[in-house]
Formats: C-alpha cells, structure tokens, sequence
C-alpha cells in the first residue's frame, strides 16, 4: 500500500525575513524568502518596520510557495510556525496567520522553537547531504545567538554553551561599522579576509569558563585599537581593511574552534553540526573541514539557503511534529524569549 503523502507548509516570521516552504514529507517542494532591504539604512533591524513589512510580503510569500510546490492549500495536512525566540511584532504577525490559516482548513497547527529548526534543517532530505547520526553537537551561531547543543535525538537537545553577552553574528556587523562596511557586514568581512593576512593584526580572545562564548569584549577591543591607529593615520582603515577583516575573522574563528574542541573533549562526540546565518562563512567552513583532518571529525554544514532564516527548516520540525502528532492548541501564543 502507497504511504500517503504529508505536505507541511512552513512559515518564518522571527526577525526581518518573511519566509513560507512547503514539505512533502521530508522533500523540500518550495522555499520562498522575501528580505527587507530596508533595515540597512539604519545599520539593524528596526522591529516595527519589520512587522509592517511582514504584514505586507506574508500573504503574497506563502501563495508563491504553494505555486512553487504545485499544490493548492487543500492539499496541505498542517500548517507549521516560528512560535520565538525573535521579535516580537514579527512573531505575532506569522504567529496569527498561521492559526487562521490552519483553522479555516481545519488542520493541525504546529508549532516550532526557531533554535531548534536550525539545528533540524540538517535533515530535510537532499542530494549528497549528510544526516546526522545521533547523538551529535550542533553549533548554532547568528546575528542573536551563539549556542553549543548536545542533539540526543530530534526533540531532546541540551544546551552545553551559550554566550553570555552579544551573539557572534552582532560582533561581525559591529566591527563592520566601525570600519564603515554596510549591513550586514559578516558577508563584506567574509569576503575581504580572503585576500588580507589573518595575523597582521592581534586580537583579544575573551578568557569565559566552560563552553561559553563572549563576544563585547572583542568588539571592544577592535574599536580601541582602530580608533588609536586612526589618530596616526587618518586612512589606517582604507590602507588595511583587508588585512583587518581577515584578523577580525581569524579572531573570532579561534573563539568558535576552540570552545567545539572543549566540547568534543568534554562529550566524546565527533559528529559535528552547524546552523544559523554565521554558518554560511567560509571561514568557518574551512575550519571545520581542517578539523575532519586533524582531529577524524564529522561535520555536517547545510545548504547556503537554510542557514539564514527560512521556512524550509521550520516545515521540516512540523514534519517531524506530526509524524508524533504532537500539534498545538489554538491558544498557543509567540513568545520572543523561547529556550531549547
């Protein structure tokens, strides 16, 4: 007997990306991201902007997706959703969609830790994509989060390491600012420390216990030390911006490297996953791979488009939420604090 087909349609609402996927089964059939481009003019996301713009791109978004996947909304077995972490506005405005959506289908409403979607878009189902074999560590790393996650099975994660102040993806875009690159910088970093000398410059690794990150201090002291070299020569920045962003980089690669050393020490695991828009760094990557070298590490990197925020990895959560028929009551509510 032919198992039937569970289509999931997936909506993203945590920040300022306004995403819808559809699912069949484990199968990713469309992944729609509308950005806003907005926010770059004031160097961050301004929240209420964000929800206006959700409020104008979700209805248009989701239909894209259900053209995309070949399938009209009759067809779908549930309706999946970005409960929080994020913003607030921005959680309300996918939150309310997706309960009336699901309500006037009369389906299942699901909904998902945005946190833990990004360390489960490791199992939508593509060509030549490893899964993860449990347990592994995951690393989620973004412009709002930077956590180490012991993953025991798809709903059973502990978090190991977080940071204990600013987000790796934040220390990216302030030393951006500081050097006068637009918004997002980490893409602009990325690029420079590719052809600049990663040790022309030192920085301050932040001394933190444990598994956990810092990452204010560093920004600190990238700050201090070009506004000296500024002083003495006022185009320091324009002479050595290559050479800067590739210390930056270096800086805060050691950071990520040195605390997944301690945690594969610690746990015993060498199976290796990362998540979140830091991820899409080819810097990061490169390091990873050296580490499969050096230390006989597995590590699993997705693709470019489920490492920023997308809808993709939540439909895939409400896929594996269903199949335990665990769904939501209709009273669920967004909340912008959510932990794994």
């Amino acid at each position: 007997m032919k198992k039937e087909n569970i289509y999931i349609l997936g909506i993203e609402s945590s920040c300022d990306d306004t995403s819808a996927a559809v699912l069949c089964n484990n199968t990713i059939l469309s992944n729609v991201v509308a950005d806003q481009k907005i926010h770059a003019e004031y160097g961050g996301v301004v929240p209420e902007l964000a929800s206006r713009a959700h409020q104008q791109n979700i209805v248009p978004v989701v239909h894209q997706a259900l053209e995309k996947a070949g399938i009209n909304k009759d067809q779908l077995s549930a309706v999946a959703f970005t409960r929080g972490p994020g913003l607030m506005g921005s959680l309300l405005v996918g939150t309310s969609f997706a309960k009336s959506l699901a309500y006037g289908l009369d389906i299942p409403l699901i909904d998902v830790n945005h946190m833990q979607a990004h360390i489960l878009a490791h199992f939508i189902e593509e060509k030549d994509h490893k899964i993860p074999p449990f347990p592994f560590l995951a690393m989620t790393i973004s412009g709002g989060h930077t956590q180490i996650v012991k993953v025991n099975n798809h709903f059973n994660m502990e978090v190991i390491g977080e940071t204990i102040d600013d987000a790796v993806g934040e220390a990216y875009d302030k030393s951006g600012k500081i050097l006068g690159l637009g918004y997002p910088a980490g893409p602009e970093i990325d690029r420079r420390a590719q052809l600049g000398n990663p040790k022309a410059f030192q920085f301050t690794k932040p001394k933190v216990d444990g598994l956990n990150f810092s990452f204010s201090g560093l920004k600190t002291n990238i700050l201090y030390f070009v506004q000296r070299q500024v002083k003495t020569n006022p185009n320091f920045i324009e002479e050595n911006l290559n050479d800067i962003c590739a210390s930056i980089q270096f800086t805060i690669i050691g950071i990520l490297m040195s605390k997944l050393k301690l945690a594969v020490k610690e746990t015993g695991i060498k199976h290796i996953a990362i998540g979140g828009g830091v991820s899409a760094n080819s810097g990061i990557r490169k390091a990873l791979k050296d580490a499969e070298q050096n230390f006989g590490w597995t590590s699993y990197v997705p693709k470019f488009e489920y490492t920023t925020d997308n809808a993709a990895m939540i439909a895939i959560v409400g896929y594996l939420k269903y199949l335990q028929k665990d769904f939501s009551n209709f009273d669920v509510m967004a909340t912008a604090r959510l932990k794994i």
